[in-house]
């Protein structure tokens, strides 16, 4: 694997395809019991957020840009993500990229000690789907505007959940 900067890991089309070549079934685990309620006490430390009456471990965004521009290119992904990171406050601890050939379409992920931010990208299409998941104090809401200006759209479909709730 080359290494474009100390926190983007760029993979060749032979890496990618020897990875994906590496890739084993895992059986699913299906749990007996439900897990226990985590404690509600003030000194937890698993991030989970209380807001309006409602506990729960994070906030999922899934975000559809449509009409996207420059979302073939891999510079401009990485800096959108990691203004996204810097804006809703988060901690990045990885961004792994990957820009495909023939159509440059580009995936990845951005690692977040809050969770994480996910890229997949269709330029043929205009199209890039991404996923912001964070728990804690960060807020995701706020990386949504961030990705609309850095690929230059209005056109959007915005969805939210919340994981976990307790």
């Amino acid at each position: 694997m080359r290494y474009a900067s100390p926190q983007l890991a760029v993979n060749t089309e032979a890496e990618a395809r020897e990875a994906r070549a590496e890739v084993r079934s895992v059986p699913s685990v299906h749990l007996k019991a439900v897990p226990s309620t985590p404690p509600m006490g003030d000194d937890r430390l698993d991030h989970f957020i209380t807001e309006n009456g409602l506990t729960f471990a994070g906030r999922h965004l899934i975000l559809d840009l449509w009409d996207a521009k420059g979302i073939d290119d891999l510079e401009r992904v990485e800096h959108a993500m990691r203004e996204a990171v810097r804006v809703a406050g988060a901690t990045l601890l990885h961004i792994h990229l990957h820009h495909f050939t023939p159509n440059g379409g580009v995936s990845g992920v951005a690692v977040l000690a809050e969770s994480h931010i996910s890229i997949h990208t269709w330029p043929e299409c205009g199209y890039a789907a991404l996923d912001i998941f964070m728990c804690g104090d960060a807020q995701p809401l706020k990386a949504v505007p961030v990705f609309r200006e850095a690929f230059e759209t209005d056109r959007t479909h915005l969805a939210e959940h919340k994981r976990g709730v307790v």
